[in-house]
């Protein structure tokens, strides 16, 4: 069903088709700019961590937000943005308003970056069905006016803020009231709830058989023009003829490097050889082999990260296990020890607004 849905959507709205490049050698890549400020992990008003919500608010006072916004190439990314909530908000509909083009909270916005719900949109109301992890959320009119080209790019910016948000898989969007079975410009179809199923960013290469096709998400590098480091993921429609688990496949893409590689830039380059990827007890153990790789080695964190994300992305699991030629001894270049499984992290893309 799930598979239906996949296809019919991308279908229906376009898919990306280029062709598929590698280049470069050895384990990771030289092409980084300056860092964006590492991942934390922080604890909610409760006390309890958020996992990879990308939202948390530590003792009711700041919190960042995670929104996905358009860069300046047309790719929606997550941003986490610094701001706080008064004691009964809901963070979606913070984050909804948040992703208001030229809205209130538009001087919090990192530059190069494009806020998509419609400007002169508000959300009439926003509540969550905790039984259904369902969001519903009602526009008010200003919503349906938008360039079609945009539609399916604002369907995957609300889907994907709102389902980082605990309790929350599933959207339904409403327009003054009336539930919309399909988007107002370009029919992008809203019959069946909102999640990530939908993908985002959306590419496929040459010679893909649509019937017999996986998505896998991956997370890719690409730059500001003040040479500001941040993620991008990107859904990428692949052959599924061997029946790859998902978490492999994912790191053999991972590994393949993004399509588009004058935007984006791959960490990990096609030199490194995944020698196992396995899952036990919600871990995914993931063992990549390169020759050129010495013992006690700092590691890029912006590599490390980018499996992490990837792998907890298209498989749902709480950690992470990195081995590098079989070894766990791993360390990057920010101290962090990955000698031990690692989750999710809170949020990703603290860039300065």
């Amino acid at each position: 069903m799930v598979q239906k849905s996949w296809i019919r959507r991308t279908a229906l709205t376009g898919v990306l088709v280029l062709p598929i490049l590698t280049a470069g050698c050895g384990l990771f890549s030289q092409e980084t700019g300056k860092s964006i400020d590492p991942p934390q992990v922080e604890e909610n008003a409760n006390g309890t961590d958020n996992g990879q919500t990308g939202q948390a608010d530590p003792q009711g006072q700041g919190t960042h937000m995670t929104v996905y916004l358009q860069d300046r190439n047309g790719y929606l990314a997550p941003v986490s943005i610094s701001t706080s909530l008064a004691a009964n908000e809901a963070a979606g509909q913070r984050a909804l308003e948040m992703m208001v083009e030229d809205g209130t909270y538009a001087n919090l916005l990192p530059e190069e970056f494009r806020a998509m719900i419609p400007q002169g949109t508000q959300i009439k109301s926003f509540s969550v069905d905790k039984e259904n992890k369902l969001a519903l959320v009602d526009f008010t009119e200003p919503f349906a006016n938008y360039n079609p080209q945009d539609e399916r790019a604002i369907v995957e910016a609300i889907t994907w803020t709102l389902t980082a948000i605990p309790g929350i898989e599933n959207v339904e969007l409403s327009l003054e009231g009336e539930k919309l079975s399909e988007m107002p410009m370009d029919a992008f179809p809203l019959d069946l709830a909102l999640n990530r199923d939908i993908g985002i960013n959306i590419e496929t290469a040459d010679g893909v058989n649509y019937m017999q096709s996986t998505p896998v998400t991956l997370y890719f590098s690409a730059k500001t023009l003040s040479d500001d480091q941040y993620y991008v993921p990107v859904t990428r429609l692949i052959n599924n003829d061997n029946d790859m688990p998902t978490a492999e496949a994912a790191m053999e893409q991972l590994i393949a490097g993004p399509l588009n590689k004058k935007e984006l830039t791959s960490i990990i380059l096609p030199e490194v050889k995944v020698t196992s990827v396995e899952t036990k007890d919600d871990v995914v153990t993931v063992d990549l082999e390169d020759a050129t790789y010495e013992a006690g080695q700092q590691m890029p964190s912006e590599m490390l990260q980018a499996v992490v994300l990837s792998i907890t992305e298209n498989t749902g699991a709480a950690q992470v296990q990195i081995l590098i030629n079989g070894e766990a001894n791993v360390v990057d270049d920010q101290e962090k020890s990955y000698v031990t499984p690692v989750g999710r992290p809170n949020y990703v893309n603290a860039l300065k607004s």
